[in-house]
């Protein structure tokens, strides 16, 4: 094992941390918010909207002082990494001192802003990483890396459900948690921050007048707007749709679990068969499993948990891959990344932004209403499930024809 491999692990960890704090966040906020406090899912979807209109001016800007701060990018993490464990205790662990939307509105973004900041540092480090390892370096890191993203999804997703069997407020306990893995992973990768020899900025511009990274990046928004869609609405659409409260918690393990565990497989695989075959094959796999969920009734969570190992198995193509070959067209036109990857992660938080702004009010104007004891009408969880399942499967369509005219022979 070389020095350079030797380090991954820690790669593991720290993407563990923002996947925490990414995916599982519009998971479990916004129904923490609704049962706890009693805010409105159209008031929930409008600060979520809003939030992410931020990130359309912020998420480039913080790319770009990522780039002014890369000589101290060791102390700028460290500072990143205090904020979104404050900022996450705040949301979680802290009554509101404020109005409970507000309060809801001002700690979330210091979260997604702090992980915003940290993500685009650290896959711009990985950029670096990976073209300073031997052989297909890029691919060998995004497997560590998105591997340990997946389970860190995985434990966050499904840790608040499992200490409630414990402690009377488990998000208070996920938010300490949360705090300490922060303070683990910041050390971890204390030594991997070093920008030594990195060639000067190229700036936005280099991006968006390159072909094909903007191509990437538009297979990118599309690619993610069902993870988008589906993650809004898991929690109602087991309680609700599938009459299953009290399951949420295992099926997410199983999904998430599941692309953990393919994660390795497809990275494997786009290094024998290239990266677009190998994608192409996982979107269509993925279309027939999330397909299957439009027959699913009250009871019917067995069934939902085999769709579950499914397409949670070709999620882990979609979150390997895609940013490994977004990296190794940055390394080529872009070495120093930040630019870049401030590009890559509005465009990947964009398309939660459409699911806040759309899904929740729509399903609210049809009277559906949250909690196990809500009585749905048949329009409302009509529309709950076509919104679930038909809308991501429609988008994966369009995925797969943007990714098929598009030619990866240069990345």
């Amino acid at each position: 094992m070389t020095q350079e491999s030797e380090r991954l692990p820690a790669y593991s960890l720290f993407a563990a941390l923002l996947a925490a704090a990414g995916l599982p966040i519009y998971i479990h906020a916004p129904k923490f918010y609704v049962d706890e406090y009693g805010v409105s899912l159209a008031a929930l979807g409008a600060v979520l909207f809003g939030l992410r209109l931020l990130d359309v001016v912020q998420d480039p800007l913080l790319g770009k002082l990522a780039e002014k701060l890369r000589d101290q990018r060791a102390i700028a993490v460290a500072a990143g990494c205090a904020v979104i464990a404050l900022a996450m205790v705040g949301l979680f662990a802290i009554p509101p001192v404020l109005p409970p939307l507000v309060w809801f509105g001002l700690t979330l973004t210091l979260v997604f802003s702090a992980f915003s900041f940290l993500t685009i540092n650290f896959y711009a480090q990985g950029v670096m990483k990976g073209t300073r390892m031997s052989g297909q370096g890029h691919f060998r890191l995004a497997r560590w890396r998105e591997s340990g993203a997946l389970l860190g999804v995985c434990v966050a997703a499904v840790a608040p459900v499992a200490l409630a069997s414990i402690f009377a407020a488990p998000f208070a306990w996920f938010a300490m948690g949360f705090a300490v893995l922060a303070v683990i992973a910041a050390l971890a990768m204390r030594s991997e921050w070093s920008t030594a020899g990195l060639a000067a900025s190229t700036g936005f511009g280099v991006v968006l007048k390159d072909k094909l990274a903007r191509r990437l990046l538009l297979i990118a928004l599309v690619n993610a707007a069902p993870v988008a869609v589906s993650s809004t609405l898991f929690l109602f659409f087991v309680e609700s749709k599938l009459d299953a409260p009290g399951f949420e918690g295992p099926l997410l393990l199983v999904f998430f679990l599941s692309a953990a565990a393919a994660a390795p497989f497809w990275g494997a695989m786009a290094e024998r068969f290239g990266p677009k075959d190998v994608l192409i094959v996982a979107m269509i796999l993925a279309i027939c499993a999330f397909g299957l969920t439009l027959t699913l009734g009250p009871g019917d969570w067995v069934f939902f948990a085999i769709i579950c190992v499914m397409s949670g198995a070709t999620l882990g193509a979609d979150l390997t891959l895609m940013p490994a070959i977004f990296a190794n067209r940055m390394a080529r036109i872009s070495p120093s990344a930040a630019e870049g990857f401030g590009l890559w992660s509005f465009v990947s938080k964009l398309t939660l932004a459409f699911a806040a702004v759309t899904l929740l009010p729509m399903l609210e104007r049809t009277g559906f209403q949250s909690g196990s004891a809500a009585q749905n009408t048949p329009e409302a969880l009509a529309l709950l499930a076509i919104l679930y399942a038909a809308v991501p499967c429609g988008l994966k369509v369009i995925s797969i024809a943007l990714l098929a005219i598009t030619d990866l022979s240069e990345v």
